[in-house]
């Protein structure tokens, strides 16, 4: 089953542009569809492509690299012949995939685009963490784009559901509520997104399946399996504070605040000995980052406090299997309360993740704001997302509070608006219910996400 996928307008997009003058490089986690959706734009808009997997460690192939750079006749000629594919003079792909396995490939497209008979994509995870770019001169001939797993527009389509996601759109753009018989079919929908998540195996696997969760389940542990080994191959100072936050994400969500204490993760323990540890989970993409924003103001980066963090995972269905082992699911009937809104907390942790997931699939970098109250002892504010519209002549923020539950008060956004007014491009409350407008504030459903 070929999944539909977004990224694919970038990639005909980067072959129109480009005409063979620029590599692209395709940076996602593991178990994406890089490949797969790289190898399809192979086949259906070129006359021939070669697949080369730097992850088989095919010593015939590297060893042309090695020998045969410095004559691309004969390089291209042992490339043809190995592959048994003819490669056409500007009509054909060669995809470098999980290149950062060999990075001597990546160094070599400095003058494999230059001689320009050809079109390159490289795919890889990780590519841009420290030790997988030793000793090598990144090409400049080379762009990058970022893929994540299906959000839910592209699952919805995944389950045939195109007009709908047709119909959201144009209500989000009217700010019109959806026909009520419309808003529970896509909320049913959603919390199946939440379930299943947009890993494609998993979602090939609930549909092929005929909607069975547990098989899908059992994908989603096998990918967690794949990045805790991962884990486990990189640099020993810091593999295990990287496996002590991976292994406590489920945890430090179910809290009220979300954010990481680092004393409640090892006595003693403060942010800067977690950098590397960050780095490495945002950088696998594994993860979410969102940094607290202590003013904000133009350019959201220039106030992030690094030592605020909430760390969401990449994935919000891998999120429900690493947060329960395989009986938990089935005896607490875990799909079952989510589906009929009866698992108050972890579905909040759930429901966040799930926007943090759809707002980084957009674009969006992640923070988040807080303001402590010395009158009240405690924060009087807090604002789970900001967002902005990236203009540099008329710059505006967005705040966006998620709220899992149908029953909430909107004081917190209210302050913040009062204090911010100036900066403030509108405000969303991201709820359960039905498209409203509330004091001002726009209320949308979570499956309108996909619109921000």
């Amino acid at each position: 089953m070929i999944l539909k996928r977004k990224i694919y307008g970038k990639l005909l997009a980067w072959k129109n542009e480009s005409k063979g003058t620029k590599a692209l490089l395709v940076e996602g986690a593991r178990r994406i569809g890089k490949s797969t959706v790289c190898e399809e734009f192979g086949k259906n808009e070129y006359k021939s492509y070669i697949v080369i997997d730097f992850a088989k460690r095919d010593s015939t192939v590297e060893q042309f690299f090695t020998d045969h750079l410095n004559d691309l006749d004969t390089f291209f000629m042992l490339l043809s012949a190995y592959f048994k594919k003819e490669l056409v003079q500007r009509n054909s792909l060669i995809i470098f995939d999980e290149i950062q396995m060999f990075p001597q490939a990546r160094a070599a497209l400095k003058y494999l685009v230059a001689d320009g008979r050809y079109d390159y994509i490289e795919t890889g995870s990780l590519i841009s963490v420290k030790e997988n770019v030793q000793n090598i001169v990144l090409p400049s001939e080379e762009r990058s784009i970022l893929m994540y797993p299906l959000d839910f527009e592209e699952f919805a389509w995944a389950l045939g559901e195109d007009l709908l996601m047709e119909y959201i759109r144009d209500c989000f753009a009217k700010k019109e509520a959806l026909d009520q018989s419309m808003h529970s079919k896509a909320m049913l929908l959603f919390k199946q997104y939440l379930l299943v998540g947009g890993m494609p195996k998993p979602v090939v696997t609930f549909i092929e399946s005929h909607k069975n969760f547990s098989p899908a389940d059992t994908e989603k542990r096998d990918i967690l399996k794949l990045y805790r080994n991962d884990i486990m191959k990189i640099k020993s100072q810091y593999r295990s504070k990287v496996l002590a936050i991976f292994d406590q994400i489920p945890g430090l969500l179910s809290q009220h605040e979300k954010r990481v204490v680092f004393k409640a993760i090892q006595e003693g323990s403060y942010a800067d000995q977690y950098e590397d540890t960050f780095f490495w989970l945002s950088d696998s993409m594994i993860s979410n980052e969102c940094f607290m924003c202590s003013d904000p103001n133009v350019g959201l980066s220039i106030n992030e406090v690094r030592s605020y963090i909430k760390c969401y995972l990449g994935d919000t269905g891998l999120l429900v299997s690493h947060a329960f082992d395989e009986n938990e699911l089935l005896e607490a009937d875990v799909y079952n309360q989510i589906l009929t809104d009866r698992l108050s907390l972890n579905e909040g942790m759930l429901f966040e993740n799930a926007i943090a997931q759809m707002l980084t699939a957009n674009g969006h970098k992640l923070y988040f704001y807080t303001h402590y109250s010395e009158e009240k002892h405690r924060n009087d504010i807090e604002i789970d997302f900001l967002i902005s519209n990236n203009s540099k002549l008329k710059y505006k923020m967005f705040p966006i509070e998620v709220k899992s539950g149908k029953r909430y008060t909107t004081n917190s956004l209210l302050r913040f608006r009062e204090k911010f007014k100036q900066r403030i491009g509108g405000c969303y409350i991201i709820h359960p219910k039905n498209l409203s407008v509330k004091d001002e504030v726009l209320c949308i459903p979570p499956y309108m996400t996909i619109c921000l």
